[in-house]
């Protein structure tokens, strides 16, 4: 059985892995023994590798402004040089939120929020699967969302990049479920991060929300780690095309 869930020497991708949930993915890989970079748009990108290497762990850092097409292109690069040239996971969970009336949502702003939820996800996942077919072995890790399955409020840029994400998973497993690589996509809930922000200040809409959680809390990224080895071992290899919700059972009542 260990075995079965063992990375240890695997080599990963994680973008957005600076804070929130794709830090909780970023960290899960690292203490699981996968040697792990870690993508950011920020300087806040080498402070958190910096706090995971004194920890022991194997990570290096990119900086990449994802919201452009070369840079997506250039942080693969350059994270497949750190690694050798090798890639057994990539995790993309790099996100951003804007909330406005559907009416008055700026066009900057949606495409600020598709290039980084939905065509960064396309550009990581075409190159590693571009590695990966070449030894017939591979995990790729999406971040899906609730608003993969309904629309929201005020966010209609994130739930098309959401959908998006959904159909490019199940897309990408058809092309490649039979080649070796496992696609899947985890769907978290309503969590406690920065990007809910807006949410979490809002206190009838949270309200509204929590009621609705059987496991009586928000998420943390703590709870993406266990769903992130599991997509990323060998315990998952018969799965493919599936989107995980990762949601304290919010899309079941």
């Amino acid at each position: 059985m260990h075995q079965l869930f063992d990375i240890s020497g695997k080599k990963a991708i994680v973008t957005g892995g600076t804070r929130g949930l794709g830090f909780g993915m970023a960290e899960a890989l690292a203490e699981a023994g996968c040697e792990t970079v870690v993508i950011g748009s920020s300087d806040r990108v080498f402070e958190t590798v910096e706090g995971l290497k004194q920890r022991g762990f194997a990570c290096h850092a990119v900086k990449a402004d994802l919201r452009s097409r070369e840079e997506n292109y250039r942080a693969f690069r350059e994270s497949m040089e750190f690694l050798g040239g090798d890639l057994d996971i990539m995790a993309t969970a790099a996100g951003i939120q804007r909330r406005h009336l559907a009416e008055e949502f700026p066009m900057e702003e949606w495409d600020e929020v598709i290039n980084i939820n939905l065509h960064s996800v396309w550009i990581m996942c075409q190159e590693a699967g571009k590695v990966m077919l070449k030894k017939g072995y591979g995990k790729i890790i999406n971040v899906a969302s609730m608003c993969s399955w309904f629309g929201g409020q005020t966010v209609p840029a994130y739930s098309a990049a959401k959908g998006g994400v959904t159909q490019l998973t199940k897309a990408l497993s058809n092309d490649w479920a039979g080649r070796g690589i496992n696609v899947n996509a985890i769907a978290p809930g309503y969590m406690a991060t920065d990007l809910n922000e807006a949410l979490l200040k809002n206190k009838e809409r949270f309200d509204q929300l929590s009621v609705r959680i059987p496991a009586g809390r928000w998420g943390t990224p703590d709870d993406m780690k266990g769903t992130t080895i599991f997509l990323a071992s060998h315990a998952s290899d018969y799965l493919c095309g599936a989107i995980i919700p990762v949601d304290g059972g919010y899309l079941v009542k």
